[in-house]
Parts: structure tokens; sequence; C-alpha cells
């Protein structure tokens, strides 16, 4: 199936957003901490933490999309996560769509792409003390709250 989500877009907002149709990351929790991924100093916003995600395809559901990119930039396998809930980040001409997943004890993250300088766990308390990505860092009060109403 054909990767037609690739590219960058000019969103109302002023900012240039990747993702022709929206993006999508995936937020996983287990034992109190979020798994977070350091991004390489070459990315977009590099050199900060957020969530594996990336470009929506447009034949993908959100929660397609956010599993394929986890996939893609650390390893992590569908099978070891429980879509929980969703929280969207909506522009109005684009959005990031985050997919908040619980991980079974089995969960992995062994391939990291070269996306990723360093992938770890991290207390739900802590995240902040980062160098966060500034989306997810916009976003992150809001995505805290929903993880503790879970």
């Amino acid at each position: 199936t054909a990767r037609d989500g690739d590219g960058w877009i000019e969103c109302i907002c002023g900012s240039k957003h990747w993702g022709k149709h929206g993006a999508a990351g995936l937020l996983i929790i287990r034992d109190g901490a979020v798994f977070l991924q350091h991004s390489a100093p070459w990315v977009h916003n590099g050199d900060t933490w957020g969530i594996p995600g990336g470009a929506k395809d447009s034949h993908e559901s959100i929660t397609e999309a956010a599993l394929r990119e986890a996939h893609e930039e650390t390893g992590i396998s569908s099978e070891h996560l429980t879509p929980l809930a969703l929280f969207s980040d909506d522009h109005g001409d684009w959005r990031y769509d985050t997919v908040l997943a619980a991980a079974n004890p089995l969960l992995s993250a062994d391939s990291p792409n070269d996306e990723s300088q360093e992938m770890r766990w991290v207390e739900v308390n802590e995240v902040t003390m980062l160098t966060l990505h500034p989306s997810f860092a916009k976003t992150w009060s809001d995505l805290k709250t929903l993880l503790e109403a879970l």
C-alpha cells in the first residue's frame, strides 16, 4: 500500500508540519512511566524527547498510523499494546493524534532506527525534566491529565 503521507504542509497556525494527512504518535504507559524517545539531532526539532510517531497515510486509521510509526522507529510490536484513549491536537487543517496505550510486561523496544538516539521509560512526574519536543511539551499537561483519568 502506498506511503502517501510524507511531506510538509503549511498550517493555518503559521507553522510547517510533517504529514500531508496529519500525523499520529503513540504514548505508551506501564507501571506509572511513559515510553519516550530521544530524537536524533538531524530530525525536525531534533535532540528532544517525545513519543514515536510520524506522518499518517491517507488509507490508515489513526491507530494504524501510530502503531506503524512506533514499530518503524523503535521495533515495538503492537501485540504487546492495548490502546486506551485518543488525544487530538487539532489545528483545523492539520492535526496530531496521540494514541495512549498500555504496555504488557513483554513489550520491548529493541530496534531503534536512525531517528532515535535513545529510548527509555520515564516516570510520569519526571517527564518535564527532559528537553521535550515543542509540540509534545505543549500537549503534555493535557496528556498527563488524560493518563491520570485512565
